[in-house]
């Protein structure tokens, strides 16, 4: 979680438009595409019809709990969207979970979370334009009564960045409490006299066990939790979307 309040770091330039930057979010969401393409390819090779190993048996398991998310949330008739959930809570938890490896996490920068709720956005968007056509899209803002129209137009926008908050906040407010608490630990360490330096590196003995803890809280758990949450977002608007007003 270091380094949030700094942004993501840059790792190389493109020299194109003046210089590209190219930052560590996206080569981390290079390499999980990689992984996960890599991963597929392992749990989907000579696939039977009655499974005969494990790794069938584990991608039959996330492939039909994703779908019965979908049928439950959306309806049998949204099951087609299915891969996209599939694929957008994969990314997130992955893009969460790389914390664990020391690495910065995707969902601690803001672009990301936003990047994905704005591609929900356009997907509410078209459904509602599909359903009811664009000029009862435009009427909708005007319902039940005209002078509902700036309120309506704020909801619109307040969808995207509510839900891109949502999932950004989580992780900078863990952040912050984990700022606070290893603050706290180092005091309690030196009041204590428990506190050693080797060199440049200051060791507090009252912080050892808090990294360990407070990674299965706040990368673990709430990382999976947050993703969870950000798909069944997404089908709830999307599907609500396609509802005729």
């Amino acid at each position: 979680m270091d380094g949030i309040g700094q942004g993501p770091k840059v790792v190389f330039t493109i020299p194109i438009l003046g210089g590209l930057d190219v930052t560590e979010t996206v080569v981390i969401g290079w390499a999980i595409i990689a992984a996960v393409w890599l991963l597929c390819l392992f749990l989907t090779k000579n696939l039977k019809r009655v499974p005969e190993k494990k790794r069938q048996v584990v991608a039959e398991i996330f492939v039909e709990f994703v779908n019965n998310t979908v049928e439950t949330t959306m309806g049998k008739q949204w099951r087609k969207f299915a891969p996209y959930i599939g694929t957008l809570l994969v990314y997130a938890v992955i893009g969460a979970l790389v914390s664990l490896l020391g690495l910065r996490s995707m969902t601690a920068d803001f672009n990301v979370t936003l990047t994905w709720a704005l591609m929900t956005f356009v997907l509410i968007t078209f459904f509602k334009i599909k359903t009811n056509g664009f000029g009862g899209y435009l009427k909708g803002f005007g319902q039940p009564i005209p002078l509902m129209l700036p309120l309506n137009l704020l909801s619109e926008v307040a969808t995207p960045l509510s839900m891109a908050f949502r999932m950004f906040g989580n992780v900078a407010g863990g952040a912050v409490i984990t700022g606070l608490i290893y603050g706290g630990l180092s005091f309690v360490s030196q009041a204590l006299h428990i506190s050693f330096n080797i060199g440049v590196f200051t060791i507090d003995l009252a912080q050892i066990f808090t990294p360990a803890v407070l990674s299965i809280y706040f990368d673990l758990f709430s990382g999976c939790i947050q993703a969870y949450i950000f798909a069944m977002l997404t089908m709830v608007y999307v599907s609500s979307a396609a509802e005729k007003e």
